[in-house]
């Protein structure tokens, strides 16, 4: 009998079915609550409703809790895009809001900005994209360099410069960029260490990942919300 094709890179996933790994998927709710949370910190701005950029990062990183949950129980190829296309939107549209409002809506300043934080991180990324790992069960690939972790580079760079940056300005918000950027850093130590100590706790660190990527997220957005509302609404 031909074994059913699943993916399987993490400690807690032992075997094909939608509950194997019920903790890696519950623990995306944290994405969930977070967008709800800088929803609601919206909603006490005195005069000043969310956005249509505020509304989309909300809806995205509720989407980025629902599909790793799609991808901790289905394990398959097309719930691993619905995993990886919310994550690297949020971060997209997010770094493409913070460098507008903080050029007071500039679009020509915002367009060279982004440029040049393009190059970086597409920079960063080609020497990590080799680090990106699908592992089907059956084929003998194994986890990568730092289990896959590596692939994740290029948004701790933006993550440390966004805070070399702020505090340098001494911006407001240079505390919540620097909190966000310590729990994104022990986020990618959780990833990274999850088959290694598998044998030690039996589900892994990978749920730890969830929850303080969870916490930036939330830190993100509600720094957003607070230290850079919308320029021209605000006038």
């Amino acid at each position: 009998m031909t074994p059913i094709a699943f993916i399987d890179l993490y400690c807690e996933r032992t075997a094909p079915g939608f509950w194997n790994e019920p903790i890696n998927a519950i623990s995306n709710v944290g994405f969930v609550i977070a967008a709800i949370l800088a929803w609601r910190v919206s909603q006490k701005r005195e005069g000043l409703a969310p956005d249509i950029w505020e509304i989309t990062l909300f809806v995205l990183a509720a989407l980025i809790g629902v599909g790793s949950f799609l991808f901790h129980t289905f394990a398959n190829s097309c719930a691993e895009l619905a995993d990886v296309v919310p994550i690297w939107s949020f971060v997209a549209l997010y770094v493409f809001v913070v460098i507008y409002r903080s050029t007071g809506e500039d679009v020509k300043r915002t367009v060279r900005i982004a440029t040049i934080a393009i190059f970086v991180t597409g920079t960063v990324s080609w020497f990590t994209s080799g680090d990106i790992v699908t592992d089907t069960y059956g084929h003998d690939h194994g986890p990568g360099r730092l289990n896959g972790s590596l692939q994740y580079l290029p948004a701790l760079v933006a993550l440390i410069i966004f805070s070399l940056i702020t505090t340098f300005r001494r911006h407001p918000a240079r505390r919540m960029i620097v909190f966000a950027t310590m729990a994104f850093s022990l986020s990618l130590v959780m990833r990274t260490i999850d088959h290694s100590v598998c044998d030690l706790t039996g589900i892994g660190t990978h749920f730890l990942w969830h929850i303080l990527n969870a916490v930036l997220v939330g830190l993100l957005l509600v720094t957003l919300v607070r230290e850079y509302p919308p320029f021209a609404s605000a006038k």
